[in-house]
């Protein structure tokens, strides 16, 4: 039986390209899921929640972490048998309508300077906030800044 560990990981390894250094591993997942005010959620390819029990094929999940009244994305990410189907603003919109069920003002994600999914966090209201130079390392050792971006969510 799949559990969400399983889950998040089958699109983890398909989603993230090792040059970029994003992939998390499965330890740092169960970590993160450990830790309070953290969460998952899992998607199918039609953008419906997955239940850890579900024995269906996984197609995107979102990481968060709340504290107070703001929530931060730690981890987002679309399976790329899936991608270009809405599935990244359908996550984000389970994001934001949870978040505002608990009160969450304002949601924060970073991401690396040039991450082609700053075009979709922009389209779902994301601004850039901040930046810090030099950040993220590639696989081959060039530096990227890191962008802060914030969405107000009342």
């Amino acid at each position: 039986m799949m559990d969400q560990i399983d889950h998040i990981m089958s699109v983890m390894d398909a989603a993230f390209d090792p040059y970029w250094g994003e992939r998390w591993t499965r330890r740092q997942v169960l970590d993160a899921l450990v830790m309070p005010n953290t969460g998952a959620v899992v998607i199918d390819e039609k953008g419906r929640e997955i239940l850890p029990e579900h024995q269906i094929r996984s197609a995107g999940f979102i990481l968060t972490r709340s504290a107070a009244d703001e929530e931060e994305l730690l981890l987002i990410a679309v399976h790329p048998d899936f991608r270009g189907k809405g599935l990244g603003r359908r996550l984000i919109a389970l994001l934001t309508a949870n978040a505002r069920e608990r009160g969450i003002a304002k949601i924060f994600l970073e991401m690396r300077a040039n991450n082609p999914a700053e075009k979709l966090y922009r389209k779902m209201g994301f601004e850039p906030i901040g930046r810090r130079k030099n950040y993220y390392r590639t696989e081959n050792g060039e530096q990227l800044d890191a962008i802060t971006f914030a969405l107000s969510n009342q």
